[in-house]
């Protein structure tokens, strides 16, 4: 098993906790435990911010637990938004001295993963702590690797769809098979295409990002695969072509269903022989390339419509991907706007450190059409206007949904009400980390009435109740 390394943060003007604590984790007979205390002495905004690069620059820790006293709130809003900006991933415990509920709801909004408060014991705190670092697989470590070198933070979210599609990523880099990657707008392809590149055997070699949609049909043959001097009017000297350019490496083919057909049959040619030749040429070039496509739209669809060739869609989907949209991510919807928070006010060097929960409430019951790209774009905006410490609903500029007009007025409303229905439940079960008792009293509903909605859209409660937070 490997280490499992804790850097502690000690912000407790006592030493009783932090000595508690090491005496726990000292004790508990596992032999694979290293404890870091972190060497902060200033908390000035620029020289903590120089501080945490410094000290994670050296440790590679598995969780932070940080220390503090009552009434310690804004220190820890200073660290939290640095930490999830140098290790997005790594879980956040805090050990603090309180039992009132508004504390514990402040350390929730800042997006800590769990909290204990005194007094500690060996049950309280470590059950929690495996909980929290779980057990680290092979596939984990490579997917962890891939985040650090790249530095693709938008891989943030517990969804269990989401997770099962990370975790095929390192199994499918090995293979140098076809892979197609299905999913809406901003959910990421481009992200998996890239993860799969810098996890395979040709991580050295270049990825060419094609995006297909933006090519003009009558030019498409010509990026992919070149032209030869003289071969049309204009063509005043040889261009290699994408596929050359992608030679022993990796070509990503987003929008592929955009391709004419005539380039459908030739880029089918190049994947069964690993051949093709230049516009103007008739000499065979070949290139060592692996292809990875990608579309928004149902290829399946696309086939039996004749727009898409049945023979090049089996060939590129031997592997599939399939990215939720972020509407059926709401478990996630608080994480990335953490994350993305956390990112955009440091680049910006806003001191904005959290959302209050008004606004974290129109986050959760928003549609997200555009995805996890459209939040992102939300955060930043919001971020960039704001001068308060804490975003609130009126920061949030959001998009409106568009309906489908060929629907009957009765079926689009029916639609939208249901549609709804679930987001709100689902956002009150996300605020109050599942507690179906409390998330009724906000809706001002009682228990049984909530719960036959939360039975009549098949909301998995468990999805919300986060190992991090006590209810109350």
């Amino acid at each position: 098993m490997n280490n499992i390394n804790i850097l502690l943060f000690n912000i407790s003007r006592s030493s009783g906790m932090l000595t508690d604590l090491r005496l726990i984790l000292e004790s508990s007979r596992h032999p694979y435990i290293q404890c870091v205390d972190s060497p902060i002495q200033n908390w000035e905004a620029g020289i903590l911010d120089r501080s945490v690069s410094q000290i994670l620059s050296t440790q590679k820790p598995n969780v932070f637990i940080l220390v503090l006293d009552l009434g310690q709130f804004e220190l820890a809003a200073m660290l939290f938004p640095l930490l999830r900006k140098a290790a997005a991933d790594v879980p956040i415990l805090v050990v603090a001295d309180t039992d009132q509920p508004e504390d514990i709801w402040k350390l929730v909004r800042l997006g800590v993963d769990d909290f204990i408060v005194p007094p500690l014991s060996q049950l309280s705190v470590l059950p929690r702590l495996w909980q929290l670092i779980g057990t680290i697989t092979e596939e984990e470590e490579l997917i962890q690797r891939l985040k650090e070198k790249l530095g693709l933070h938008q891989f943030v979210g517990k969804n269990p769809a989401f997770v099962e599609e990370l975790q095929k990523i390192p199994v499918v880099a090995k293979y140098h098979v076809g892979v197609l990657i299905s999913g809406e707008t901003g959910t990421g392809k481009e992200l998996i295409a890239r993860a799969i590149h810098y996890l395979s055997p040709q991580a050295n070699k270049p990825f060419v990002p094609v995006h297909c949609g933006a090519i003009p049909a009558e030019l498409a043959e010509n990026e992919l695969f070149g032209h030869e001097q003289g071969a049309f009017t204009g063509a005043h000297s040889r261009q290699l072509g994408l596929v050359q350019e992608a030679n022993e490496g990796t070509i990503f083919l987003d929008d592929v269903d955009c391709l004419p057909l005539s380039v459908q049959m030739k880029l089918l040619r190049f994947l069964q022989e690993k051949e093709y030749r230049r516009l103007g040429s008739p000499q065979r070039q070949i290139a060592h390339v692996r292809v990875l496509a990608a579309s928004n739209t149902s290829l399946e669809a696309k086939v039996a419509s004749g727009g898409f060739r049945q023979d090049l869609y089996y060939r590129l989907k031997i592997v599939t991907f399939n990215l939720p949209p972020l509407r059926q991510r709401p478990e996630d919807i608080l994480p990335l706007a953490h994350h993305f928070l956390a990112q955009y006010a440091t680049e910006f060097k806003k001191p904005v450190t959290g959302f209050s929960e008004a606004a974290f409430q129109k986050l959760c019951v928003h549609n997200w059409p555009g995805n996890v790209r459209e939040l992102e774009n939300v955060i930043a905006g919001a971020v960039v206007l704001c001068h308060r410490s804490i975003l609130t609903e009126q920061d949030l500029v959001l998009s409106y949904d568009t309906q489908d007009i060929q629907e009957s007025y009765q079926q689009a409303k029916k639609k939208v009400v249901e549609d709804f229905d679930k987001r709100y439940v689902q956002a009150l079960l996300a605020l109050h980390q599942g507690n179906i008792s409390k998330a009724a009293i906000a809706a001002q509903k009682n228990r049984r009435a909530f719960w036959e909605i939360i039975r009549k859209h098949d909301i998995d409660v468990q999805r919300f109740k986060l190992s991090n937070v006590q209810n109350a």
